[in-house]
């Protein structure tokens, strides 16, 4: 999830470890000191992800590959920046909110659908990027019941991105060695069945709560 806020609508942030990493502070400051707004970042993460889809869908070869792992990082970068720019950086806009939203769910459409096409398995990637596409509506379906957004799971957006990430480098070396395309279909299934539980955690997790409350 991007973290550009709405000045009327607050939604919660994702925890983010190196939001309060030095080169993430310097550079937060320094876009929020540029006309740079934060849902033009959040557009740029797009960009990174049309980018990086292009790659894998475009080159079988390792130089995509890693271009495109390439992407995905610059794309979590996005996501970080852009609600550092708006919170920190005191730039916050009034359709922030549909900026928090919209682009991440267009950017892991773009690489799980990309990803299933890489891995020769198109319908597996394209049911990754549904699955992706669910568990943020279980969350934000949370928030809307008044509970606190669940960002947790084993398949969350950061979790998607690292195993991705991680299965283009590998699969760029693997290319030296042989023609499989083994570790990105490993990937996409990891990634389709691990967002299938976390639907499910987080789902358990909101029917507790309202239990509860």
């Amino acid at each position: 999830m991007t973290d550009s806020e709405s000045s009327e609508i607050q939604p919660e942030r994702r925890p983010i470890a190196s939001r309060s990493s030095g080169w993430a502070q310097a550079l937060s400051r320094k876009l929020a000191q540029s006309s740079v707004t934060p849902n033009q970042i959040s557009v740029w993460s797009v960009i990174c992800a049309a980018i990086g889809a292009g790659l894998m869908l475009g080159y079988s070869h390792p130089a995509a590959w890693i271009g495109a792992a390439l992407c995905v990082q610059l794309r979590l970068v996005c996501n970080l920046l852009d609600g550092m720019v708006a919170i920190e950086g005191g730039k916050k806009s009034p359709v922030g909110a549909i900026y928090n939203e919209f682009p991440d769910r267009v950017a892991d459409s773009l690489f799980l659908v990309a990803a299933g096409y890489a891995a020769a398995w198109p319908a597996l990637g394209w049911l990754a990027a549904l699955l992706a596409a669910l568990t943020a509506y279980v969350r934000v379906f949370g928030g809307s019941l008044g509970l606190p957004q669940s960002f947790g799971g084993i398949m969350a957006k950061q979790h998607r991105m690292a195993v991705l990430t991680a299965a283009l480098v590998a699969q760029s070396v693997l290319w030296f060695f042989s023609p499989s395309l083994l570790v990105l279909q490993i990937a996409v299934v990891v990634i389709a069945v691990g967002s299938a539980w976390t639907c499910m955690t987080r789902t358990r997790d909101i029917a507790a709560r309202l239990k509860t409350s």
